[in-house]
């Protein structure tokens, strides 16, 4: 992909300043300023992921000719460019990441033109934070670097734990683990940290442990999940039982150290001759409709899109070096490429007031070489513009419509609705106003 000054001039101006934030540490870790110095570095990173370039070699020929992200044309050998992706320290590109992710926010929430999905909107009135988490294993090293000859093919280069934010779109935290077979379990304790009262988290069944869940309850930190297949439960009461709908609080586990007795809620829907079934630690239908907490849960997909889009979009699926530091490396540098589309697609959804659901990370990234085609003919300045065109729909920025809108019910008891509240969810004209969830 070539370069177009419009977008690197934007990516430049986003990055620069976290990355000069960070000369301090930089010298703190021993590093000179060197050729190939923290500026020069962070851009090699992000143009081999945004450009899509084919390895090193090809990565020193455009430093050489043409430089990148406002570095200008240096001679470099490939062999010490290959060396310093080994050895420049990836807690930097982490920390880049970091401090832009306040920025990434601060963005979000000045816009106002873009609608939020219903469930999402009724879960904001109840709670501060709407997270989901899950784990991916990354598959296979790919010989980007000549230092590579040695490794052995398909070898497995460990597995990330992400929770994203599913309000904004933006991550919140990655961690990394180097085996690639340990199970989503080792990430429980990190989640544990990282989430603070009045969360929900969704969950896919990989988390299926009720220790950890009691740990997240105590912590006022609520759940949605998947009942496992096998798990056995007790009903204690019935809110609604019928054809299409049941919603029962149930009890589980064995009463155990290690399994303790739990209470959760078991939402189940009936679509066709198949029962979907959703546990969430929210008791209290009021608070969560079940027809909101199927469709909330739904919303889990949106990790699954991301893990899709970094790993094979971006090419996190194939790691460039065997070494940890490396494998880091372009963990950070990807997950900060992947914060830059989502802020793009945020934008573009604004700008043509459809929800974020609507816009595809992946024909942006392959639309900004019609941009730059664009830019260079006196076309186009503006790549939000650009995309928002209707003249432009042709690109599948904004994707097709394939099932009819349904309105979302929120009522507690949707087998025998009451005239007290409203059956089906109607947007406020307003802001919603985060609130505490009741005890």
């Amino acid at each position: 992909m070539m370069e177009d000054e419009v977008v690197a001039a934007q990516l430049e101006q986003l990055v620069t300043p976290a990355v000069l934030a960070q000369e301090k540490y930089y010298r703190q870790l021993g590093m000179r300023d060197r050729i190939l110095n923290l500026p020069l570095m962070v851009a090699a990173v992000l143009t081999l992921i945004w450009r899509d370039v084919a390895g090193v070699r090809e990565l020193s020929r455009i430093l050489a000719r043409e430089g990148f992200l406002g570095c200008e044309p240096t001679q470099v050998s490939q062999q010490a460019l290959s060396q310093r992706f080994l050895t420049f320290p990836a807690e930097i590109l982490e920390r880049v990441f970091k401090e832009l992710l306040p920025e990434f926010e601060r963005k979000w929430h000045s816009r106002k033109q873009r609608p939020l999905p219903s469930s999402i909107q009724f879960a904001q009135t109840k709670f501060a934070r709407i997270w989901a988490g899950d784990g991916s294993t990354l598959e296979a090293i790919f010989k980007k670097l000549d230092s590579l000859a040695e490794v052995p093919k398909n070898q497995l280069a460990g597995k990330i734990g992400v929770v994203i934010d599913l309000v904004t779109r933006l991550p919140v935290e990655i961690w990394f683990q180097e085996k690639a077979t340990a199970s989503d379990m080792k990430f429980e304790s990190d989640i544990l940290k990282l989430v603070k009262p009045q969360t929900l988290i969704l969950l896919d069944r990989g988390f299926c442990h009720y220790q950890f869940w009691q740990q997240l309850i105590e912590g006022d930190v609520h759940l949605i999940t998947r009942l496992n297949n096998k798990a056995s439960f007790t009903v204690e009461r019935v809110f609604t039982n019928s054809y299409s709908i049941r919603d029962r609080t149930v009890t589980m586990g064995a009463g155990t150290k290690t399994i303790p007795c739990i209470t959760m809620r078991l939402v189940e829907i009936r679509t066709g001759k198949t029962w979907y079934s959703y546990l969430t630690s929210v008791l209290d239908p009021l608070i969560l409709p079940p027809y909101v907490v199927t469709d909330l849960y739904g919303r889990r997909w949106r990790i699954e899109e991301a893990f899709n889009t970094v790993k094979r979009l971006l090419g996190l699926s194939y790691i460039w070096t065997g070494s940890l530091n490396g494998i880091k490396l372009q963990l950070w540098g990807t997950w900060l490429f992947y914060a830059v589309l989502v802020d793009l697609g945020d934008a573009i959804a604004d700008e043509v007031s459809l929800p974020f659901d609507r816009i595809s990370l992946e024909m942006i990234y392959r639309g900004l070489y019609h941009f730059y085609v664009a830019h260079h003919k006196g076309l186009a300045t503006d790549p939000i513009k650009y995309f928002a065109a209707p003249e432009n729909r042709d690109l599948g920025i904004i994707k097709s419509i394939r099932k009819p809108f349904k309105k979302l019910i929120i009522d507690p008891f949707p087998d025998r609705p009451t005239r007290e509240g409203s059956f089906f969810f109607e947007p406020s004209a307003q802001p919603c106003l985060t609130t505490a969830l009741a005890p």
